[in-house]
């Protein structure tokens, strides 16, 4: 019995001496386990910084190489000119050609780093000492060595000093540029302030503009100006040149029409007081054509003074015919004093005024041939039943399938009045809206 039992002791110590080392095991195993996956993110995050690094291997190339798959081309023109040079020292016996690597140096002093550079001065250096005539004695072929060094760094040194110097001009060209074009952009904002920034509310009449400058800063300009809740001034005006001088005076001429405007209300007075103030900013240089128009919906009547501007339509609805508002006197700032007349027309419902600067009429197309006031003629005939918004949009797009994709190479502003005394409001029925697509002209 008590042998029965100590067996039954040591079986189960037994057991339990198994089971706490198979526990051992077990942790041992998971450690072991853990461990090795450590090892191997260890590694994989050594591979990456080695792939990393691999990828971050510096350029052989100057910072301003252009990027792209035929860099290679410049480094091996170099490396090919040094092996020829080298070749040709070895094939020349007589005389040394050391001078000749000068060439193939500096033109990697313009495309390499500084480091590559100086590294192939050495490379230049071996060679030449290896394939040049042999020296009568060790210190005339180390003195040779030296000088030849001294020329070749001092090559390499010049070349990238003027490179670097190149470098800054293009750096400090560029930040002026950035910096010119910002301001080019800010004049052009506050030139557009001058524009009116709405349509004007007169019952009976429709009216719609648009101005498209050729660059960012331009030389047209157009306003409205409501007299009282029957009568409305139109202006339109064109200076002489591009750029920013003729942004500058036509930013003196807006501001000078708003002046004068808000104080006198004769036109003529106002042409002529403007005409005085751009001759003496001028001096006959720069003029601005300018025409101003005056249309009244309770008597029906048309004023205007054109001076100098291209003449204006003006398209009859009673007998479907067009009549040209032409120039009475010269530009504004030709001369110190000009004497403007100003003309008068009736008017009726139907009919439509169209003001137009000459970056329209004197579009060309891939011919030279121009866009001229027949098509714009044509163009108004054809399309004078639609309100003043569609008329405008018939008119530019027909110039812009004219030019066939060159552009305007001169600012471009259209100004279309459309009467409609009969009618509060905007006269567009039902059936005119409808007829929306109109052909443009050929």
């Amino acid at each position: 019995m008590a042998l029965c039992c100590c067996s039954q002791v040591r079986e189960v110590g037994m057991q339990s001496a198994f089971i706490e080392i198979g526990e051992n095991q077990m942790m041992k195993a998971a450690f072991w386990n853990e461990h090795q996956k450590e090892s191997e993110n260890h590694l994989r995050s050594t591979d990456g910084d080695n792939r990393v690094k691999a990828v971050r291997f510096p350029s052989m190339f100057r910072e301003d190489v252009p990027r792209g798959s035929r860099r290679w081309i410049p480094l091996a023109l170099v490396l090919g000119s040094i092996a020829v040079v080298a070749y040709a020292d070895h094939m020349v016996a007589t005389v040394p050609l050391g001078y000749l690597y000068i060439l193939p140096l500096g033109i990697g002093a313009m495309l390499l780093r500084s480091n590559v550079s100086y590294a192939l001065i050495a490379v230049s250096i071996f060679l030449h000492d290896l394939f040049r005539p042999p020296f009568f004695s060790i210190p005339m072929r180390i003195a040779h060595n030296l000088i030849a060094l001294v020329g070749f760094v001092f090559v390499v040194y010049v070349v990238q000093r003027y490179v670097k110097q190149k470098e800054g001009l293009d750096e400090a060209v560029r930040s002026q540029r950035d910096e010119l074009l910002k301001d080019v952009e800010l004049a052009g904002q506050v030139q557009r302030m001058f524009l009116p920034i709405g349509r004007p509310s007169i019952p009976g009449l429709d009216i719609a503009s648009k101005m498209q400058p050729a660059r960012t800063l331009g030389g047209d300009y157009y306003d409205y100006i409501p007299i009282n809740d029957h009568t409305i001034q139109v202006v339109i005006a064109d200076v002489s040149g591009k750029g920013v001088p003729a942004a500058l005076l036509m930013s003196a001429a807006a501001a000078g029409m708003q002046l004068e405007v808000s104080e006198v209300r004769d036109m003529a007075e106002i042409v002529d007081r403007l005409n005085r103030g751009i001759h003496s900013v001028s001096d006959g240089v720069q003029f601005v054509t300018l025409l101003l128009a005056e249309v009244d919906t309770q008597l029906r009547k048309l004023r205007y003074v054109n001076c100098g501007h291209n003449s204006a339509l003006l398209f009859k609805e009673e007998t479907g015919e067009i009549a040209l508002l032409n120039s009475s006197c010269p530009p504004l700032g030709f001369f110190a004093d000009t004497a403007c007349t100003i003309d008068e027309s009736d008017l009726s419902p139907g009919d439509a005024i169209v003001l137009y600067t000459d970056g329209l009429t004197e579009a060309e197309n891939a011919t030279g041939e121009e866009f001229g006031i027949e098509r714009l003629a044509t163009l108004l005939r054809r399309t004078s039943a639609l309100p003043a918004e569609q008329i405008l949009q018939n008119i530019l797009r027909a110039a812009v399938d004219f030019h066939q994709g060159l552009g305007f190479a001169d600012d471009v502003t259209i100004l279309v009045v459309k009467c409609g005394f009969d009618r509060a409001g905007l006269l567009v029925p039902d059936e005119i809206s409808a007829s929306s697509s109109v052909h443009t002209p050929e």
